[in-house]
Formats: structure tokens, sequence, C-alpha cells
């Protein structure tokens, strides 16, 4: 991409069209951009659209998948069937995307997730645009504020590689995100288990190891602030049931995604003496249905990105709040990924926490404009319009 394209699109993103000159209802989708840009062993996955008068919308399709090719096809299909649509259509793309979900897997699959990434960063795009198309934060299109900023725990275990696995690695790295000003944390020390194991011993070992490293960081952080466990599936349904009485010591906020199975996961929620929350994986209101119903967890984790996007979002925290639950958003993205899911989270009436993906990378806050807005662990929801970020050149234009 040349720069004078660059600042071209950049340009025609910042400056709204007045309503008088042209009805929103006639802007039309146009183009179609990606930007990657490597986050550690991980990479963070940008889409643009633009439209026919110049405005341009963000979206993150961000997917643990280093190899974004699969989602970048299935963005490409998408938008095929949306090119020269309204900006507003965008139930229209869940019905084109669902077909292809389908075909990739089924929707209890993670094998879906590149095709949902791509429905999701297409979609948040298109509430982007809506956004400044109409002079709105994306807050007020799906109800209005109940809150101007979100809380969120700093996820330290990306940022926490290799040697570093240890008691005192994560215990020092949740240090730095206490100096950050997180009070809240979340690691995943169970990440080295293999699931059904044959060699039980080693098991039991590495299981200790993992309670080893939680019941550091506990006595890092102290007795006050919060501690989140994700286990990550690694154990079955009586593993799971002892390791949530071996954690009781140590005060967890929650235990996440201990077992894989509705089954499984509602027989531990019947016991743990602490909330359990899960559901990132899951897609769409027909997903977490049952996982609602059959009161699978106490908190309901969506991932914008694995759910279907913001709208679905919101459809499903309806859900969660019809049945007496908390919604708290799975999702350890790019900044433009968490503000998207800020402006939806700060509708919510049943919202609890939101997900930060801490000590990635230090030039974080600055690949957005403006900086991303987080203090003491707080996510201000921008009132610009849209989602309220551009692109920082300095850090995508090499990736476009």
């Amino acid at each position: 991409m040349h720069r004078r394209d660059w600042l071209r699109i950049v340009a025609g993103a910042a400056a709204a069209v007045p309503l008088a000159a042209q009805s929103p209802r006639s802007i039309r989708i146009a183009e179609l951009r990606f930007f990657r840009a490597m986050v550690g062993p991980r990479a963070w996955l940008i889409f643009q659209v633009e439209t026919d008068n110049g405005l341009t919308g963000l979206g993150d399709a961000t997917h643990a998948a280093a190899e974004p090719r699969l989602c970048l096809e299935m963005a490409r299909q998408m938008f095929e069937s949306m090119h020269g649509r309204t900006i507003f259509e965008v139930e229209r793309l869940r019905a084109v995307a669902l077909p292809l979900i389908a075909e990739q897997g089924g929707l209890r699959s993670r094998t879906h997730r590149p095709t949902a990434s791509a429905l999701a960063g297409i979609e948040q795009c298109l509430w982007d645009i809506q956004g400044k198309a109409l002079g709105l934060p994306c807050s007020e299109l799906f109800g209005g504020r109940v809150r101007d900023a979100v809380r969120n725990y700093g996820n330290i275990n990306r940022a926490t590689r290799g040697e570093a696995r240890t008691p005192e690695g994560f215990a020092a790295m949740a240090k730095r995100g206490m100096e950050f000003g997180f009070d809240a944390f979340k690691m995943a020390s169970f990440d080295h288990l293999k699931r059904n194991d044959p060699d039980h011993e080693k098991f039991a070992r590495d299981t200790q190891f993992g309670i080893d490293c939680i019941a550091a960081v506990r006595k890092a952080i102290g007795p006050d602030r919060d501690l989140l466990v994700d286990g990550h599936s690694r154990f079955d349904r009586e593993q799971s049931i002892d390791v949530a009485k071996r954690l009781e010591p140590y005060n967890l906020f929650w235990f996440e995604e201990a077992t894989p199975g509705i089954e499984n996961l509602a027989a531990l929620n019947e016991v743990a003496k602490m909330p359990t929350a899960g559901g990132e994986s899951l897609f769409g209101v027909d997903d977490f249905l049952p996982y609602i119903a059959g009161k699978a967890v106490d908190i309901v984790m969506p991932d914008m990105k694995f759910c279907g996007g913001m709208l679905e979002l919101k459809k499903i925290a309806a859900m969660a709040e019809a049945a007496g639950m908390a919604c708290s958003p799975h999702g350890p993205a790019s900044p433009i990924g968490n503000m998207a899911a800020a402006h939806v989270c700060a509708t919510m009436p049943n919202f609890q926490i939101l997900e930060f993906a801490y000590g990635e990378v230090p030039w974080r806050s600055e690949c957005v404009t403006p900086h991303e807005p987080v203090e003491n662990g707080m996510l201000q929801v921008l009132d610009r319009p849209g989602i309220g970020y551009e692109l920082n050149p300095k850090y995508w234009e090499p990736y476009a």
C-alpha cells in the first residue's frame, strides 16, 4: 500500500459525511483490506472495510492460529456476498456466514474459529462504519450505556512464556500487572498438562506444579485482589472436581473451562465452592441456549470473535441475564477487539469483567489512535463515533 493511499483512507475514516449530503442508508460496502502484526508467537489480524463514500471501519478477526489463510479466504467469500450492499445489513452477513461455519466442522467444534472470526471481523467493521455515519459511538447503537468504563482483568498467561512458566515467573508477571494498575489477574498454569495422559503419576505431578504456580500468584497479589484460573479443559469430570477442591484455599474469582462438555461442567458447577465460568468456543444463541439452560457454569464467557460478533454478544448476554447469570466476555484481543467488546459491555446490565491480554508487546496502547485508555484496570469506553479508533500507521502500514 502506498502512503498516499493510506492517508486517503485515514482521512476518509475521520470525516463523516453530513447526513444532509448523503443518507446513511445509501452508503454501500466497497472494499476489504487486511492488516496483520505479530504479537509474540501469535498474530493480531485486523480487517478494514471501506465504503463508496470513503468511510472506513475496523474489526478484530484474531484467532488462535498463527496462519490466517483460512480466515482470510472465508472473509473474502463473505465479502463477495456483501459487496455493494448497505452498511446496516448485519443479520444478512450472519446468514451468509452460517453455511460456511457449518462446513468448517460445525458450530460445536473449535475448527469453526477461523470462519467465525472472519464473520466477527467484518461485522465489527460494519458497526464501526454505522457509528461514524450516524456520528454516534457504537454503545449508543446497542441500547445506550449503563457504565462509561468497564473493569478488566489482566490475563498474564500469554506474556508468561517458556522457562518463565514457573511459580516465580507467574508471580513476577502478576507483580508487573499490579504496577500497571490491575486488581484482577487470570492465569492458565495447567497448559503443560496432557489431557487423558496415561501416565497418572506424571499427570499428578504436573497438576501439583500448576497449583504451586497459582499459590505463588495469590501470595504475590495478596488477599484483596482477584485471581482467576483457566483450566483450558485439561481435566475430566473427576479430576476437575478434585482440582477445584484443592484450589479452595486460594479464594478464586472463578475457575474457568476446567473440563470439556456441558454435562461435565454442570457436574463441576454443582460441587465447586467457587464460581465457574466458560463458553469461549461456542457460537451463537443456538449453542449458548443449552449451555445456559443446563447451568453449565455460573458465568458465561462468549468470545466476540468466536460467538458471532458484537450483536450476537449482546443477544447471548441478554439470554444470560434472563437466567440470572453474569456475562464476562472472553477475548485476549487487540485494542480494537477490546474496545468493540467494551462498547457492548457498557450496555449490559449483567456485565461483570472483561479480559485484557497484558504484557504481550510494549507498544500495544500506541498502535491505535487515540491511545488505549486503560487506567487502574478500567477501560474507558470511547465517546468517538463508531468503535472510536483509527490505526496508527507506524505499526500497521508495513503489514497492509
